[in-house]
């Protein structure tokens, strides 16, 4: 079921009508409610595979059991972390990098001048949000190992925990520190709490059907023919991917944050306007929050993060980007992808530069961005815009394909799409949507930010407005991130 599907604009109501007003009494009975929910969200997909999530579950709640029933034992507690951790990466594994690993051993010894029949890849479905569900539970049992957490004895809470569904299948990749506690206490009906949830809905509708739809079809031609447009084509198609993808993925977690603020519950945040950042670094602090600080936590640390000297600090920022890359897809280009961010990050990690923006944006104390600002937005953004095109092309092959074009055909002609597109409606939409979003970037969660309650009201017709105007029942995608 897609939160932008008519299903969905039906199961949503329903649930929450039965949430507040028919079960609002009992907190069993209301996480009940959303499990079955979830389940029954996630099953429209595909029902086999929520034995899947079950199985998950089910081990990380013995695990973090077993841990903390062997507090002490330090031996005992690392063995069954381990079996947590073998048990979700190897589901992972299996349905997410098997044919991708037999594919890379057969090409390995076709290198080496051996020919082998493929006869070992299996036709594999890959199970939707698996790789956001697998993370959160290890997460848990992570927490519980190293004192963070107490582990739940309540399974019906748990299970509730790993699949909520407004997060279930892209995130944000949650904490049991955050998300747990919410699900073992009572909620409340809070009416501020519900009219922020939907205006976050209602501002993830807009970047997913506007902005990130609405100009999918002109990045998905540029893309599919790359080797017959000019260079002033292909960086149009890269840049344009670069607002789909921050479209369609930020619209998602705007959606799931207000999605769950409508049931009580107060999801982390998952995108702090990443466009406005003045290195990769800081991009990296406000793109996809939840995986970053997951990796930062789980792996980078663990591994003696930056206090092991700088060597092994560089070794271990290339260990998590590469990592980071591969978890976004069975394919070389991911691995690339995460590898040049891994280069893009080490010359600000070594000036010292990683965390001087932590804890401020752009344009801190005015209106407008100064000059060495301006130049540091529109650098960054190049940056992470040229890493995109291994992000988005199907194969290395492809990749270098369409840079080498980049830096080879210098012509210039103006970009028609075969279906007609006005490209002016798209340039003024973007341009007008990367003001309003700089205007508002100081509080994400907060999209309409006018004291006038006749200007907010003129905000939400303008928004409807535009989605009736740029939606076409030809843009009924799926997510991006649902693919990982």
């Amino acid at each position: 079921m897609l939160f932008n599907s008519l299903e969905y604009f039906i199961f949503l109501p329903i649930m929450f009508l039965l949430y507040w007003f028919v079960l609002g009494k009992g907190l069993r009975l209301q996480n009940t409610l959303v499990l079955v929910g979830s389940y029954f969200f996630y099953g429209l997909w595909d029902w086999r595979f929520l034995f899947l999530i079950i199985a998950s579950t089910a081990v990380d709640y013995f695990v973090g059991i077993m841990i903390h029933r062997n507090e002490g034992d330090r031996p005992k507690q690392k063995l069954w972390l381990w079996a947590s951790v073998i048990f979700n990466i190897s589901l992972l594994g299996f349905f997410k990098y098997y044919n991708f690993f037999v594919d890379s051993f057969i090409d390995l010894f076709e290198v080496m001048g051996y020919s082998i029949k493929s006869t070992w890849t299996l036709k594999i479905i890959l199970p939707v949000g698996i790789s956001f569900y697998t993370f959160q539970t290890m997460s848990y049992s992570m927490d519980i190992y190293y004192k963070r957490i107490k582990p739940c004895h309540d399974f019906l809470s748990f299970a509730t925990f790993v699949a909520f569904f407004p997060q279930l299948v892209a995130g944000p990749i949650e904490r049991a520190s955050n998300l747990l506690h919410q699900i073992t206490n009572k909620r409340t009906f809070n009416y501020n709490q519900i009219v922020s949830g939907l205006k976050l809905i209602l501002w993830g509708l807009f970047k997913k059907l506007v902005i990130a739809d609405g100009i999918a079809p002109i990045v998905d031609d540029i893309f599919l023919n790359h080797e017959t447009y000019p260079a002033s084509t292909l960086i149009l198609g890269v840049t344009l991917f670069s607002f789909q993808v921050y479209g369609d993925f930020s619209g998602y977690s705007d959606i799931a944050i207000g999605t769950a603020k409508l049931f009580g519950v107060e999801l982390m945040s998952n995108f702090k306007f990443p466009n406005f950042s003045r290195n990769v670094a800081e991009y990296w602090q406000r793109w996809h929050i939840s995986l970053s600080t997951w990796f930062r936590h789980y792996v980078y640390i663990p591994l003696g993060g930056s206090r092991v000297g700088q060597a092994r600090a560089l070794r271990n920022i290339c260990i998590i980007f590469l990592v980071s890359g591969f978890w976004h897809g069975a394919n070389w280009t991911f691995i690339f992808w995460g590898g040049f961010h891994a280069l893009a990050y080490i010359p600000v990690f070594l000036m010292g530069r990683n965390t001087i923006y932590k804890d401020n944006v752009v344009g801190e104390n005015s209106f407008f961005p100064s000059l060495i600002e301006l130049g540091q937005l529109v650098l960054t953004f190049g940056i992470v815009t040229f890493s995109r095109i291994f992000f988005r092309s199907e194969s290395l092959t492809d990749s270098f394909n369409f840079i080498g074009r980049i830096f080879s055909d210098f012509s210039y002609a103006p970009y028609e799409h075969p279906n007609g597109y006005r490209m002016l409606d798209y340039f003024i939409l973007l341009a007008v949507f990367v003001l309003y979003e700089y205007r508002i970037r100081r509080d994400e969660r907060n999209p309409f930010q006018f004291k006038s309650k006749s200007v907010r009201f003129l905000a939400y017709a303008l928004v409807i407005f535009a989605m009736l105007l740029f939606y076409d029942s030809g843009f009924d995608r799926s997510f991006i991130y649902f693919q990982f």
